[in-house]
């Protein structure tokens, strides 16, 4: 793995992270603009999730690690905000170019730490590195100033941001939160998850080598109930952006809002696939399963529940049946297997728990069940799993899961599959199948989710990504997310 050649490992750095009998060691953060000891003494085991071993130690930061990173993003931001258009926009630049180069080592992070399927993995990655050419992209179109009489408008940035990231997409999430930051011209403290180190290692070496001015960004690896609780409670923080679970996310809301601070939270769904009854199933099946099995399940955009009109059940069954063949789990490193690990012990437990749940209810396995797959037994992998016989209202259907399990749900009518569709406190992603598409467009418009895709799973770097209800507040990429992070000023004369 290139992760650990010298000459992938920036100088400043190479103290920092060593390697004896196959254990790497991390004792550093990234604190205005130079790799510093940790104040912090508590280290954690880093656990590969494909054979449970030990391949890292990594040192946490505390209280005063987050307080040292925000007084450096402080006083960076007295300059950093008052940056014009084409400097940030040669920063994004600069960044883009940087991060470009380290692509194959944050892919082969993934893999190894979180367990991550490579060609996912790699996607993850990427799409974090455009990040930085979109937020370039649509900062060129966003308006930052407007007039009308004698009146003036700026969008100016908020302050101090804190960014707030989960373990499932680790550079993904540190890119485009950080690229729509520097857009408004905002300075920003990261707490990355504790659970990925080593990402988080080879991401900030990647980031220090763009070259931005000192204090611009700080990153401080540590728990959430530490260096994250710091970061909401601090007043010199004056936004938090935050992707994680619901729970975290309403104590964000609740506790942030004694200093007042901006917030956008991306908290997780249980999004809805609708297949309509005139749905292709050669092409729809294979779609709708990759949504629901993406990232291993592991993903908040997971189509986990599939709604199936009644007349079409059996053939829908029949089609699961064939292509979950190509679903193959194993070891995430081989490019043709589509499922790896679940990221811990925890998250495998948790994902049983709700397997178990499921077949109480009276779900019908289709497909996988309870226990590791054959000859899997070593690492933290749970056997992709299909219900049918599934009503919404199951826990299994309501619940999200953050594994590779799919729940097939009947209805009778395009009302009812809308309105099952929408009866979730979440909503983020949904999709919808079918040949008509002014029809799907029509059923696509009646759901309450933050993006709706219709016959595919494209993307666009400039469309908002954010939720419904409980999936949270606020909008990412493009103009929404950089504007995220600006405050509109008007000045009357």
């Amino acid at each position: 793995m290139r992760l650990l050649e010298p000459s992938h490992i920036g100088r400043s750095t190479m103290n920092a992270v060593t390697e004896k009998n196959t254990i790497r060691t991390i004792t550093t953060h990234y604190i205005d603009g130079a790799f510093v000891e940790s104040h912090g003494r508590e280290v954690m085991d880093v656990i590969k999730p494909t054979n449970r071993k030990v391949i890292a130690k990594a040192t946490l930061g505390d209280e005063e690690d987050t307080r040292r990173e925000i007084a450096a993003a402080k006083r960076a931001f007295t300059s950093f905000s008052h940056t014009t258009r084409e400097e940030r926009s040669r920063y994004l630049r600069q960044l883009h170019k940087a991060v470009s180069a380290r692509i194959d080592d944050l892919t082969a992070a993934m893999v190894e730490e979180y367990g991550g399927v490579a060609r996912f993995a790699r996607l993850i990655v990427e799409s974090g590195v455009n990040a930085f050419a979109a937020a370039e992209s649509a900062l060129q179109q966003l308006p930052l100033r407007e007039s009308w009489g004698k009146t003036t408008v700026t969008l100016e940035p908020v302050g101090v941001a804190g960014l707030i990231t989960a373990w499932n997409a680790n550079a993904l999430f540190i890119c485009l939160k950080l690229a729509s930051a520097v857009a408004a011209g905002c300075t920003v403290v990261i707490k990355p998850s504790e659970m990925s180190p080593l990402q988080t290692r080879v991401m900030v070496e990647a980031l220090n080598a763009a070259e931005l001015p000192k204090g611009v960004f700080n990153v401080v690896t540590g728990l959430g109930t530490v260096v994250g609780a710091e970061l909401v409670r601090n007043p010199d923080v004056a936004k938090i952006s935050f992707t994680g679970s619901v729970a975290v996310g309403e104590a964000i809301m609740r506790d942030a809002a004694a200093t007042m601070k901006r917030i956008t939270l991306e908290l997780g769904g249980k999004s809805p696939t609708i297949l309509l009854d005139d749905a292709a199933l050669d092409k729809a099946i294979p779609a709708a399963l990759t949504l629901a099995f993406l990232n291993s399940g592991q993903a908040c955009a997971a189509g986990t529940r599939l709604l199936v009109p009644r007349s079409r059940l059996d053939e829908v069954k029949r089609a699961i049946r064939d292509e979950m063949r190509a679903f193959t789990v194993g070891d995430p490193a081989d490019p043709n297997i589509m499922v790896g690990p679940m990221v811990s012990q925890k998250q495998y437990e948790h994902v049983e728990s709700y397997i178990r749940k499921g077949i109480e209810e009276g779900a019908e396995v289709l497909v996988g069940g309870e226990g590791h797959p054959k000859g899997l037994e070593a690492g933290f992998f749970v056997k992709p799993t299909v219900f049918v016989n599934v009503k919404n209202d199951m826990t299994i259907a309501q619940e999200e899961i953050f594994g590779p399990v799919l729940s097939v749900i009947v209805y009778d009518s395009e009302d009812e599959a809308i309105r099952i569709a929408n009866d979730s406190k979440f909503g983020l992603h949904s999709a919808v199948f079918g040949t008509d598409i002014q029809r799907a467009r029509r059923v696509a418009s009646q759901l309450r989710a933050g993006r709706v895709v219709i016959n595919n799973m494209t993307d666009d770097p400039q469309a908002p990504w954010g939720g419904f209800k409980y999936s949270g507040v606020g909008r990412e990429y493009g103009k929404y997310g950089i504007e995220a992070f600006l405050e509109p000023k008007a000045i009357l004369e």
